[in-house]
């Protein structure tokens, strides 16, 4: 999509890919010096938004990995939350007794990623820890944090770098912030 393609859609350039792919980086830095080098981590993405993320940043994380997927219910084609979170398709790793990471693209409410980490750790994992690209603080409505994040920002719904709207933007190399809709979003 070329520069005029992305202005008629009324996006907004919030971090290039240059930014991210620095960010990335230093994030696989800061989490391979967390955890053991004999041990490892399970590292559990969150579909679909996590894709680009968590397979860039997998590359920089220098400890053992095993690599996982869960699916969970809380936007749909909407930009509010649902209230209640569903798991979709959980984990198929045996995490029992190992330390998790989840990698997801944003935290937002929060209660997604809340409800997910009680559901492993009911599991009987050693630990849990969260990595999400974007903390978006405004509409948080649960006392959770990440312990790893890339880019704190206030307010804006994101698109790019596997976030979407309505599963469209998800290819798109670079992070906007979405100033209107076209008229096909406002009709669905």
């Amino acid at each position: 999509m070329g520069i005029l393609y992305k202005s008629f859609m009324g996006l907004r350039l919030l971090f290039s890919a240059q930014d991210i792919a620095i960010k990335v980086r230093q994030l696989g830095e800061e989490i391979s010096l967390s955890y053991n080098r004999d041990s490892g981590v399970v590292a559990v993405g969150i579909l679909k938004g996590c894709f680009m993320f968590m397979a860039d940043l997998a590359r920089h994380i220098d400890v053992p990995l095993e690599i996982d997927f869960a699916r969970l219910a809380s936007y749909g084609d909407s930009d509010t939350p649902e209230s209640e979170v569903r798991i979709i398709k959980d984990i198929e790793i045996d995490a029992r007794g190992k330390d998790v990471l989840i990698i997801d693209d944003i935290m937002d409410t929060g209660k997604t990623h809340a409800a997910f980490k009680r559901h492993l750790m009911s599991k009987g994992v050693k630990s849990v820890k969260i990595c999400t690209l974007i903390d978006k603080l405004q509409r948080r409505q649960v006392q959770i944090t990440p312990d790893y994040f890339g880019f704190r920002v206030e307010d804006g719904f994101i698109v790019g770098y596997g976030l979407d709207h309505a599963e469209r933007y998800r290819n798109l190399p670079e992070l906007y912030v979405m100033e209107t809709l076209s008229r096909e979003d406002e009709d669905r």
